[in-house]
């Protein structure tokens, strides 16, 4: 058992376990609750995943203001996710509450 314990220690030191996670993303998880998204805004590397996951009694969207991106309406308990590939920063709102603001900031990978 000891043995086995050293070389799965060993072994994640260097990165050579097929479950690690990714260097190049992240999972983010953005909660939607009393009409707004907490945190407002979330920075990650390329290539990470966002979740939204609404907790409101009222349904709720995610758009980008470029419209380019446009989630379902959710409902409670319901979730929506986007991966980013491209770096930049992607304001969004809630399609049926505009008052609701947040953005994704998306940075290079190192």
């Amino acid at each position: 058992m000891t043995r086995f314990l050293f070389a799965l220690l060993a072994m994640s030191a260097i990165g050579w376990l097929p479950f690690r996670a990714t260097a190049e993303g992240k999972d983010v998880t953005v909660l939607i609750h009393n009409y707004s998204f907490t945190p407002t805004e979330v920075t990650v590397p390329k290539g990470s995943k966002v979740t939204w996951t609404n907790s409101d009694e009222t349904p709720h969207t995610v758009l980008t203001v470029d419209k380019k991106l446009r989630s379902p309406p959710m409902d409670t308990g319901e979730s929506f996710s986007k991966v980013y590939d491209e770096v930049g920063s992607y304001p969004y709102v809630c399609g049926l509450h505009p008052q609701m603001k947040g953005m994704v900031v998306v940075k290079p990978t190192e």
